[in-house]
C-alpha cells in the first residue's frame, strides 16, 4: 500500500513538473534521491506503517513525536551549535503536550510491543537524519522534481520490501472497500502530492528543527478532526495538550536563530 501510494504520487508529480517545463534530473541527482527516499519513506514512513499493526496509534504518535528532538541533535552535530534554552524548553513542552494528548485513554492497559515501538523510534530517527542531510545533498533545484524523485525511489524500495516479504502474494484487492480505496486516494493526493512536496520545500526555506515541529502538531489536528468529522469527544485535557504543543512550537520557532533559515541554500542549489 505504502509503495503504491508513493510510486503513484511520484509519477504524477514528475509528469506534472516536466509538463510545466521543469528541468529533468541529472545523473548526479539519482543517488542522493535514492538515499533520501530510503530515509524518509522506506524507514520513515514505512516504519510507522508497519508499527501501526503492532502498537496503539497513541503510542506511535508519542514515539514519532521525538522527531524534533533527534532533529535538533543532528543539527548540533552538523555544526549549527548547541540548542538554546528556549529551544530545549520548546522540545520538552511539545513532548509533554503529545503525551497529554494520547494518554491515558490511548495507552492505558496497552501491552507495549517492543518491535513496534523500536520501529517507531527508528522511523523518527531516520526522518530527522534525512531532514538534516537533505540540506547538504545535491538534489534538483525544482521542488516538484526533487520530491517526485524521492517518492519514486522510496516507493520502489517499499514495493521491493513488500515483494520480498510476501505481501504481494497475500494482497486481496477484491476485499478492498470503496472507503479504503478512497482513503488510499486521499493519501496519494494530500498526504504525498501536497504534504510531502510542501515538506521538502520547507526544508529549503526554513530550518529542519522548525519543520520537524509538524510531529507535534499532527496529533492535535487529528484530535480536532475526529471531534469535527467523527463525533469523537473533545475534553479539557485535549485543549490543555493543544495549548502545550502550540507553546512548544512557538518556543522552538522563536528559539531558532533568524539567519539559520537560509543557511545552506547554496549547497542545495542546482550547480552546473
Amino acid at each position: 500500500m505504502a509503495g503504491t501510494r508513493f510510486v503513484t504520487a511520484g509519477s504524477l508529480l514528475f509528469t506534472l513538473g516536466r509538463w510545466r517545463g521543469e528541468p529533468g534530473p541529472a545523473r548526479t541527482h539519482l543517488l542522493p534521491s535514492l538515499g533520501l527516499g530510503a530515509l524518509f519513506l522506506l524507514l520513515g514512513n514505512g516504519g510507522v506503517v508497519w508499527a501501526e499493526q503492532r502498537v496503539p496509534s497513541g503510542l506511535a504518535a508519542l514515539l514519532v513525536a521525538v522527531t524534533p528532538v533527534w532533529t535538533v541533535l543532528f543539527e548540533w552535530l552538523h555544526g549549527s551549535g548547541p540548542p538554546g534554552m528556549r529551544t530545549l524548553a520548546g522540545l520538552a513542552a511539545g513532548l509533554l503536550g503529545v503525551a497529554m494528548l494520547v494518554a491515558p485513554t490511548d495507552l492505558a492497559g496497552s501491552r507495549v510491543d517492543l518491535a513496534g515501538a523500536a520501529a517507531c523510534l527508528l522511523s523518527s530517527f531516520s526522518w530527522s537524519l534525512g531532514s538534516v542531510r537533505s540540506r547538504r545533498m545535491h538534489i534538483p533545484a525544482s521542488p516538484a522534481i526533487a520530491s517526485s524523485l524521492q517518492m519514486l525511489a522510496g516507493g520502489a524500495l517499499l514495493l521491493l520490501v513488500g515483494l520480498a516479504t510476501g505481501e504481494v502474494a497475500r494482497a486481496d484487492l477484491g476485499a478492498a472497500s470503496l472507503r479504503s480505496l478512497l482513503a488510499v486516494t486521499y493519501l496519494i493526493l494530500f498526504g504525498s502530492l501536497v504534504a510531502f512536496t510542501a515538506f521538502t520545500w520547507l526544508l529549503r526555506v526554513s530550518t529542519p528543527a522548525r519543520v520537524a515541529t509538524c510531529a507535534y502538531v499532527n496529533p492535535v489536528v487529528a484530535v480536532f478532526l475526529g471531534w469535527l468529522l467523527a463525533g469523537e469527544r473533545l475534553e479539557a485535557v485535549h485543549l490543555a495538550a493543544a495549548a502545550m504543543i502550540v507553546l512548544g512550537v512557538v518556543l522552538i520557532t522563536s528559539g531558532t536563530a533568524a539567519g539559520r533559515g537560509t543557511a545552506g541554500k547554496d549547497e542545495r542549489a542546482e550547480r552546473p
